[in-house]
């Protein structure tokens, strides 16, 4: 199954960058454009101007107030990350990087591609809900890229790779789980190693983003992370009752 792509940008504070970036939209198919918490209006005046014959898809962009609700409906994110000495996880030049946002699952039937704010990108809570990294090389004098020239990097190479496909792999398609399934699954398996000690309040944060990019290389399937969250329920209710029997 061919995902689509969903384009997500976090809190996007320039009309000009939002309307540039839904010309992209209109430039390389992709229908749907997410905002979230956006820092300007979306129906500002530069934004239509900017946005050409992107108009439809600047008029249909999506608001959302939290990243991980704009992302609750897909399977594999890829987030777009600036920093260089951001080095515990690894980046991926964009042809890699997208190569892997495309590879054939099953399930979700969006994909997402996240950007970060203008001035100063991803937050480390916002690139841990992403399964992969991405960095667009430039010369070592200046690394900062304009929000939609980074945009337009990606999409221009998606496109290159979608018109000249490399050879079609054996691999079976994955059975992905949506984002919002696994964001439930730790929500859930947070509270319960809370109330059994294994986590502290303090350390939580950092602990449960570990968890999450463990299950994010996985790539856990919908049945893996439904199985997880059954025994987490399961064992939630049992720390509370005392007994190994069902709530019902």
């Amino acid at each position: 199954m061919t995902a689509k792509v969903v384009l997500v940008l976090v809190e996007p504070a320039g009309p000009l960058n939002v309307g540039s970036v839904a010309r992209l939209c209109a430039n390389y198919g992709i229908s749907q454009l997410r905002l979230v918490a956006p820092r300007c209006d979306p129906n500002d005046p530069q934004a239509r101007l900017m946005a050409v014959r992107g108009g439809q898809q600047l008029a249909g962009a999506q608001c959302f107030d939290r990243l991980a609700e704009a992302l609750a409906d897909c399977g594999r994110v890829l987030a777009c990350s600036g920093r260089r000495e951001q080095q515990e996880r690894p980046h991926l030049a964009p042809a890699e990087a997208l190569a892997w946002l495309m590879e054939p699952q099953m399930g979700p039937a969006n994909v997402a591609l996240v950007f970060g704010r203008e001035d100063h990108g991803l937050h480390n809570d916002e690139l841990d809900q992403a399964g992969r990294l991405l960095r667009i090389a430039t010369g070592p004098s200046y690394g900062s890229l304009n929000l939609s020239h980074a945009v337009a990097i990606c999409l221009a190479t998606l496109e290159q790779q979608r018109q000249s496909p490399g050879p079609s792999s054996a691999v079976s398609p994955i059975a992905l789980p949506p984002q919002g399934a696994l964001e439930a699954t730790l929500t859930d398996a947070e509270a319960l190693l809370l109330e059994v000690g294994f986590l502290y309040p303090h350390t939580a944060r950092a602990r449960m983003a570990k968890l999450r990019q463990l299950l994010l290389r996985a790539e856990a399937s919908a049945d893996d992370v439904a199985l997880l969250r059954g025994m987490v329920r399961q064992l939630r209710w049992a720390s509370r009752h005392g007994s190994s029997d069902g709530p019902g």
